[in-house]
């Protein structure tokens, strides 16, 4: 996230009436644009489409790629997140519907692919902010290193997987498993490269 790139004034409806700012989120009234290099845009498209395959064979919910936003922080209420990849349990959502603007409850699972520019401090405290709206997950996902932290709601110590490591959705996506050293599986790698 830069904040070298911020406007200010701005409202959550702004977010979904301007064009340009389609990759930006809304902090203190701040458009800040929202960076992603082909690399880490890449890992989350790989999360999305592994996620995918349990979520809709199991019908567990709604699935969200990185245009999805959230309006959904209670001390902020006009603070606008979009998650690269997000999750919502079905039975959540009024009607089971997804809205047409912001979703206005918390996701069961936020992920966050960190992008080259990508500062530690400004990815920490969006971890903070989805623990404290109620995100029950977040995954912190690591391209250079190859790792994905896992953050658990009420649970005080992360977690730090690594490429042998296994990934689980828990009870927040049950039946979810994959070796860490999938998410970042290239088209051109050997099917059983990582085994």
């Amino acid at each position: 996230m830069s904040t070298a790139d911020v406007q200010t004034g701005h409202t959550p409806e702004d977010l979904l009436t301007m064009p340009d700012a389609v990759s930006c989120e809304l902090v203190d009234g701040e458009l800040v644009e929202r960076n992603m290099g082909a690399v880490s845009s890449w890992v989350a498209a790989r999360v999305l489409a592994l996620l995918s395959v349990v979520v809709e064979r199991d019908s567990l919910g709604w699935l969200l790629g990185a245009d999805g936003s959230y309006q959904c922080f209670g001390d902020d209420e006009s603070r606008v997140r979009k998650p690269d990849v997000s999750f919502i349990c079905r039975g959540r959502l009024p009607n089971e519907t997804l809205p047409q603007g912001h979703v206005r409850i918390a996701p069961d699972l936020a992920v966050e692919v960190v992008s080259p520019n990508d500062r530690y401090y400004e990815v920490q405290a969006k971890v903070v902010e989805y623990l404290t709206a109620g995100v029950r997950q977040v995954w912190v996902i690591d391209p250079d290193n190859r790792t994905v932290t896992v953050r658990v709601l009420d649970v005080d110590q992360p977690t730090e997987l690594r490429e042998h490591d296994e990934l689980t959705g828990g009870d927040v996506l049950p039946g979810f498993r994959c070796l860490v050293a999938d998410l970042f599986r290239s088209p051109v790698d050997e099917p059983n490269a990582s085994d």
